[in-house]
């Protein structure tokens, strides 16, 4: 579903940005900004609006990679792209810029990612201090499909019953580092299905996010999750029942690309998956990461 504006939660900013709400569980867009000329006045808003949101939309924006680099330096130092199933695919001597795409030239894709479905996910949840932030920007995209839907995890944990967020209190979870959200190995990893075996950072599962104080759920992804101490079929069960919560609407929201657009997330509270698209269809996006500071706790 498109980003829905509802003049009566639009929230005015002085100087500056309008940032209006979704209306869903999370999410806000911002009007009245120009990310290459943005001050620290309203970089200060950006911030405080990204905190109460989770996720921010600005359209209508024509950054070049550098221009990108720069407004997403302002957030803090930023992560080289990752490997994954087609290598370290980044903007020729920028790697900071990770590209997201299916397109091919001369045989060799650009990107990552395909056009398939991208599973639920936090990004790069595997690693040990996993990036605070990303960034993705819309340089082309497909007449239809590719939406991203973001879920908030502070409403996932609120909603989950006493009973539940007393049995899962202290557990620690294992974040697989096997495959991507596409579902691809990456490269130099080997291949595995058994969560007890397979590499990647054990983090707690209920954690508190370090600017607002809120708890949350820090799932990352499902496949080859472990839940620390379990019995396997004790693990699949619970993570099971926490997954379930996950495919309810209510804590969603879904936004349709437009070129242009620029939509920052926090990793530490939000999970994201892709539409799958046309592989005809041409889809290019550059993302960059922020880092993290410290381990989820």
């Amino acid at each position: 579903m498109a980003v829905s504006v509802q003049s009566d939660v639009a929230r005015k900013m002085d100087p500056g940005p309008i940032v209006t709400s979704t209306g869903a569980a999370l999410g806000a867009e911002v009007h009245g900004v120009n990310l290459k000329k943005c001050d620290e006045t309203q970089f200060s808003a950006l911030r405080r609006a990204w905190h109460d949101h989770q996720v921010l939309l600005v359209r209508g924006q024509t950054l070049d990679d550098q221009d990108l680099i720069a407004f997403s330096r302002r957030f803090g130092d930023l992560d080289w792209a990752p490997v994954q199933e087609t290598g370290r695919r980044f903007v020729e001597g920028l790697p900071e810029i990770y590209i997201v795409s299916n397109v091919t030239i001369n045989g060799q894709p650009i990107g990552s990612l395909g056009a398939g479905e991208a599973v639920w996910h936090t990004d790069m949840s595997y690693l040990d201090v996993p990036p605070m932030a990303s960034m993705l920007y819309a340089i082309e995209v497909p007449l239809a499909g590719g939406n991203t839907s973001f879920c908030s995890m502070y409403a996932v944990y609120d909603a989950l019953p006493d009973e539940l967020k007393r049995r899962i209190a202290n557990l620690k979870i294992k974040h697989d580092g096997t495959y991507n959200s596409g579902g691809y190995l990456r490269q130099g990893v080997t291949a595995t299905d058994d969560p007890r075996s397979s590499t990647g950072a054990v983090h707690p599962l209920v954690c508190t996010h370090p600017d607002t104080g809120r708890r949350m759920l820090y799932l990352g992804r499902r496949r080859n999750a472990y839940l620390v101490g379990l019995e396997l079929a004790e693990s699949e069960a619970l993570l099971d029942e926490l997954w379930n919560f996950i495919e309810r609407p209510q804590f969603a929201w879904e936004h349709v690309w437009r070129v242009g657009d620029l939509v920052l997330w926090d990793n530490r509270c939000t999970m994201h998956r892709r539409d799958p698209f046309e592989a005809s269809s041409r889809r290019i996006m550059h993302r960059t990461q922020i880092k993290g500071s410290a381990a989820p706790v």
